[in-house]
């Protein structure tokens, strides 16, 4: 799968002027050669000016003018280190290559934030009961905040950092995601979907996916509105070393009164109205690959079960506090303060 800048894609054979004809033509000003859809070399109007230099006739194939010592991605294999140096070192437009050296992505970092070695997984498939009437006829994911989905929004967040296989679990009313995103080509990405026949909680879900590409997998529910930094997430994850990363939201409790700290009918301290900040499932994880490897097929097994799993073995669960912006929409309240939000939010 290529994306829009397959453009910048063309044959060994093409010429001098046609090389300058296309460039002329493109806001990226490379283009990446291919022989028999390998990648062997890419051209810039540097290259070609350097290849006149050197005496190569305008009369040439691009293959004389290319650079062959080309940056790329290999793309079952990359850390977020490399990332970060390709952009330190303005390299801003990046092939994505198979094992056989063939494109299977062109990323513009000037259009996109980052690009994460995860799978992705989003969960789609709840009723969404407290939101009748306006689930009865259309799945919760489905419901408009401003000019799109709810789920749509999802997508395209994680579209911003390079995620471009997702899988979404559906199971109420799914037909309908599957007739709106299909197979994800209309926004230049790859969507599989895991059909529930009934509802099986989160992990329970996640239990019957067997592709997975990558090491780690972020698992999200779709009824959320948040413009969260998934790059920073998945780092905070990787510093720590974590099995399951789990993002919390911090819910602030305010107490009317004084607090008595006692002990024995003794008190040993007061507080006077104090505030206490309580951090809550905000419903977006990272998980390693290989824990996933214990579920059953098919079994029920929701979110928390499988945090109690991993921390009773001894795993390390750790929290990422979400700073940004972060909405649960489940009842009418929150869908109508999502649709005054998301005026003044940049997803």
């Amino acid at each position: 799968m290529k994306n829009n800048l397959s453009k910048n894609i063309v044959h060994k054979s093409t010429t001098f002027k046609e090389a300058i004809s296309i460039l002329n033509e493109l806001d990226t000003l490379i283009l990446f050669i291919v022989d028999n859809e390998v990648l062997i070399g890419t051209l810039t109007d540097g290259d070609l000016r350097r290849g006149l230099m050197k005496g190569h006739s305008t009369d040439s194939p691009i293959e004389n003018f290319m650079n062959k010592q080309f940056k790329f991605l290999r793309s079952s294999n990359f850390e977020i280190k490399e990332i970060e140096d390709f952009k330190r070192n303005n390299i801003f437009i990046l092939p994505i290559l198979d094992s056989q050296n063939r494109i299977q992505q062109i990323v513009d970092f000037s259009k996109i934030s980052s690009i994460l070695p995860i799978d992705v997984i989003i969960m789609a498939g709840g009723k969404g009961e407290r939101l009748k009437p306006l689930t009865d006829n259309c799945p919760k994911p489905m419901l408009h905040i401003g000019p799109k989905p709810i789920l749509e929004h999802n997508i395209d967040r994680l579209i911003k950092f390079g995620i471009f296989h997702i899988k979404i679990s559906i199971n109420y009313l799914g037909e309908q995601i599957e007739a709106y995103f299909e197979n994800g080509s209309s926004k230049g990405i790859e969507i599989e979907y895991i059909k529930e026949k009934k509802a099986i909680g989160t992990f329970g879900a996640v239990s019957m996916v067997k592709n997975f590409k990558f090491d780690h997998v972020l698992i999200t529910n779709s009824d959320l509105l948040t413009n969260i930094n998934f790059e920073d997430f998945f780092k905070h994850y990787i510093d720590l070393n974590a099995d399951l990363a789990v993002a919390s939201i911090p819910y602030k409790v305010s107490i009317p009164y004084g607090v008595l700290e006692t002990e024995n009918n003794n008190i040993l301290s007061l507080k006077e109205k104090p505030t206490y900040t309580f951090y809550s499932n905000a419903g977006i994880y990272l998980v390693k690959r290989k824990l996933l490897d214990d579920l059953i097929e098919g079994n029920y097994c929701n979110a928390t079960d499988f945090m109690e799993s991993l921390i009773l073995a001894g795993k390390k669960v750790v929290t990422y506090p979400l700073i940004e912006y972060w909405l649960d929409i489940g009842k009418h309240e929150d869908f109508l303060k999502a649709q005054e939000d998301i005026k003044h939010l940049n997803l």
